[in-house]
């Protein structure tokens, strides 16, 4: 898995594999300046000890031009890194947001919305350091096994010294990388609920008011909260622990390396040049593990959210949609559904071998008892949802053969709760057609009885809608929505009792409009009201997942009985 997700991350490295290779280079030979600067200030040292003033100086001022150059190639290569690094985080960033896009409508019902959006944007921001921090430390792990070379070519006790304290203190950050991926796990899980329930509370706020249970929320915000700061102080205990050994064994490092240098030098074992440099190579050790132990608790960090980005790019939790390469010409509208299993996740079955044929240039209904499966025909007709068995064919071709621009061209749908975009009303129609002209969105709009209330807006179609539409009434909405939706002018129409929240006017407006589209339309319209589609061309009646009866209003009040105790129930 470890090896997988670096792939992963090499993946999105590998467009800027020559400049982050100069980059390494540089950054290489800038830390590889830090190489001379020991041995350098020992030479110095030890020329002015025997008086040799000339000497000391020409060793300083090779020390100062070294340090100088390396600072200049670090600084240069850390400005290109951060902005390679921004590039990547940012395409890992776009690429997760199109695929959750992709996931199938079964994701949105395991995985909450606080969990994707913070897949999309907290996970992918993690990785933003992590880049820089990783190719730095490479760098100067390279430059450090050098100078070990230097060191146990003048002193292998010392070396091997080094080389004791680094394996110790690779199994002690070995220790604490499983124990704080685990608690990141259960952080990052907690705040995915936490995210998801602070989004609901923005876009669900008319409700949470009227239904006052701003209280009990916020009861159950502060209960997350505290879980949190557990989970939180929880993990500060380990990572302080960890830095609390880190600091001990630096400690101990430079003590005994110095110490061992201090006898050496007694026993006239190294010289004193050698002494000096360890002073300065020491740091760099003890340094690099102050780095590897920092990194250490941003790469844990890292790799739970690489772990949690590949689930939605690799495919791991969920398979994509996939489309035809169909592309439907000169649509009819004719609709079947042949044999059609149907049931949501780990739920009773909806639709059991239903079976129609919805002829073109029609309206038909669709009615019967809540939870018959009127709305999942519209789900599965859309491809929100797939049969489990049979098929469903528009114009003879199955819907799973066609593009999804095709599927998504031909059939337009007026859902019950339409949603809108926190845009202007004019660019809520420009995401259906960046190209459209006012005149041609004014003209649907019209159509659904909106023009009048817009044209008298303050800002009229440059209106600013608030998220999902909060600003407007619940038929405004529905209004707007039925305009958004004949603008595409898709053969095929869906009305998921897309009037219900309109008044007796404005539904008798819809109605006249929606009878004149079914002169070159096929219409669907699931309904609850009956009264509102009794002059429908075909009326279906569905009852435990099958067609029990079709036909006109009149010929179903006289052949069956279902569809008239509905009918009556709803008069009286």
């Amino acid at each position: 898995m470890e090896r997988k997700k670096q792939k992963d991350l090499l993946f999105y490295m590998k467009e800027y594999k020559i400049p982050l290779s100069l980059i390494f280079l540089f950054l290489f030979l800038g830390n590889f300046s830090y190489i001379f600067t020991g041995y350098l200030n020992g030479a110095a040292i030890e020329s002015v000890v025997k008086l040799d003033i000339k000497k000391a100086l020409f060793f300083l001022s090779v020390y100062c031009l070294i340090q100088i150059f390396g600072e200049f190639l670090r600084r240069i290569t850390y400005y290109f890194l951060a902005k390679i690094q921004i590039k990547i985080t940012r395409t890992i960033g776009y690429h997760t947001y199109q695929k959750a896009l992709q996931l199938p409508a079964a994701a949105f019902e395991d995985l909450s919305s606080g969990e994707i959006i913070n897949r999309i944007t907290n996970d992918t921001e993690t990785i933003a350091g992590s880049i820089h921090q990783l190719i730095n430390i490479l760098s100067n792990v390279i430059s450090s096994l050098l100078i070990l070379v230097y060191i146990f070519f003048h002193s292998w006790v010392i070396g091997l010294e080094i080389v004791t304290f680094l394996l110790l203190y690779g199994c002690i950050v070995r220790h604490f990388t499983v124990s704080l991926k685990k608690d990141d796990k259960q952080f990052k899980k907690k705040n995915d609920e936490y995210t998801a329930i602070a989004n609901e509370s923005i876009k669900g706020i008319r409700e949470i008011k009227t239904l006052g249970i701003i209280h009990n929320l916020q009861d159950h915000v502060a209960h997350i909260i505290k879980e949190l700061y557990m989970l939180s102080n929880k993990c500060n205990r380990k990572e302080t622990l960890f830095d609390c050994i880190s600091e001990i064994l630096k400690s101990m490092l430079e003590v005994g390396c110095f110490m061992t240098c201090a006898i050496s030098v007694y026993q006239g074992q190294i010289t004193i040049t050698f002494f000096v440099a360890m002073t300065y190579y020491i740091y760099r050790y003890t340094w690099l593990i102050e780095n590897i132990t920092s990194f250490t608790k941003a790469y844990e960090r890292l790799s739970v959210s690489l772990e949690r980005i590949n689930q939605i790019l690799n495919n791991e939790l969920y398979k994509d949609v996939s489309y035809g390469n169909v592309t439907l010409q000169n649509p009819k509208g004719k609709i079947v559904f042949k044999e059609v299993d149907f049931h949501y996740k780990e739920k009773k079955e909806v639709l059991k071998g239903f079976s129609a044929s919805f002829e073109p240039n029609q309206k038909i209904a669709i009615v019967g008892s809540s939870g018959e499966g009127k709305t999942t025909l519209f789900h599965l007709l859309t491809r929100i949802f797939d049969p489990i068995e049979g098929s469903i064919t528009l114009d003879g071709i199955d819907i799973r053969e066609l593009t999804e621009d095709s599927l998504r061209e031909n059939i337009a749908i007026i859902r019950q709760e339409p949603f809108l975009f926190h845009r202007t009303i004019f660019e809520n129609f420009q995401l259906v057609q960046p190209n459209v002209t006012l005149d041609e969105v004014r003209k649907y709009c019209k159509m659904a009885l909106m023009d009048a209330y817009i044209m008298d807006l303050p800002e009229q179609y440059n209106t600013l809608l608030g998220e999902g539409g909060i600003n407007l009434s619940g038929g405004q909405k529905q209004r707007l929505s039925i305009a958004r939706a004949l603008f595409k002018n898709a053969k095929v129409i869906l009305f998921d009792e897309a009037t219900s929240a309109l008044d007796n006017e404005s539904q008798e407006y819809i109605k006249k409009t929606i009878d004149s589209l079914s002169k070159n339309h096929t219409i669907l319209i699931v309904a609850h009201r009956l009264s509102t589609i009794k002059d429908a061309d075909c009326i279906y009646v569905l009852q435990k997942g099958k067609v029990l009866a079709k036909g006109n209003h009149k010929e179903l009040i006289q052949s069956c009985p279902f569809y008239k105790k509905l009918y009556e129930k709803e008069e009286i």
